[in-house]
């Protein structure tokens, strides 16, 4: 009995912590901001029109996710991309972000939950 509360704590510990990987925390957000090309291949991919690199299949796969949870699982450097990309959509590419809205978040329950802390971070969703 005593090995399976130990073992149950040892996964709820590993569970806990468990983080997306950091593989791809040094790609050029701005970069891709700058490049109608790269941004709009990054938007196809996770339109699901258009092929995928590496890096924005791992973002397709963990986005859902990431909204569900508030991006708990997002080390910093993924949480200030994130920041940096919903705040250049929204203002330089409001169509590109209703198209991700629409997709990602049909409800807008993600919108509603974030929707707070991102009026403190100066972005209006």
């Amino acid at each position: 009995m005593k090995v399976v509360i130990v073992l149950l704590a040892v996964a709820v510990c590993v569970l806990a912590e468990e983080k997306y990987t950091t593989k791809y925390d040094n790609i050029d957000v701005d970069q891709i901001l700058r490049s109608e090309r790269l941004l709009n291949n990054y938007v196809n991919c996770l339109l699901e029109k258009g092929s995928c690199t590496p890096d924005g299949k791992e973002l397709k796969k963990s986005l859902p996710d990431a909204l569900q949870n508030k991006c708990s699982k997002c080390s910093e450097k993924q949480k200030t991309g994130s920041e940096k990309v919903i705040r250049f959509l929204i203002h330089e590419k409001p169509q590109v972000w209703e198209r991700l809205s629409k997709k990602y978040d049909p409800t807008g329950v993600h919108t509603e939950n974030f929707k707070e802390e991102a009026k403190q971070r100066g972005i209006i969703l």
